[in-house]
């Protein structure tokens, strides 16, 4: 699980069923760019679990046709690959970074309905977690992607 000291993932008294999924500092990039995200963990209609996270658009998530920013769009899938991880994998993410990204547009967000990040683990190594996903509002699929997530190794003091 993230850890309590900087991550902010209890229930979510609002949509109950889904956890927070907040830094507790909300001048980084999540609260000051995404604003709130929740997670929940889903069986697909395989019974596979999917993890789910969900960002609320508001103005400042749009571009100037008025659609969600696709810059928003790639942020939430870069989220993802992070829940995905604790949410399904392993939960022993430490220190990690996105290795690869490749994300196919297929439509518009729409900014007055929720975004969903739908993830799901195709394979975790000791070193490497391979996600695949879609960004959906409700049966509108906005994008695919698939991502690699490398597991770094904790930094030891010097000395």
């Amino acid at each position: 699980m993230p850890r309590d000291d900087v991550f902010e993932h209890g229930p979510d008294p609002d949509n109950p069923g889904w956890r927070h999924w907040n830094l507790k500092d909300e001048t980084l990039f999540n609260g000051a760019v995404m604003g709130k995200l929740i997670t929940r963990v889903e069986d697909d209609e395989r019974g596979t679990p999917r993890a789910r996270l969900r960002m609320f658009p508001e103005r400042r998530h749009q571009n100037l046709q008025g659609i969600v920013h696709g810059a928003v769009t790639l942020s939430l899938i870069d989220i993802s690959l992070f829940t995905t991880m604790h949410t399904l994998g392993s939960g022993n993410a430490g220190p990690s970074v996105t290795l690869e990204l490749s994300t196919q547009f297929t439509g518009a967000g729409s900014p007055d309905k929720p975004l969903d990040a739908v993830t799901e683990i195709m394979r975790e190594t000791g070193s490497f977690v391979f996600v695949r996903g879609t960004i959906e509002q409700e049966t509108h699929v906005v994008a695919s992607f698939s991502g690699i997530v490398k597991k770094m190794q904790a930094r030891q003091p010097a000395g």
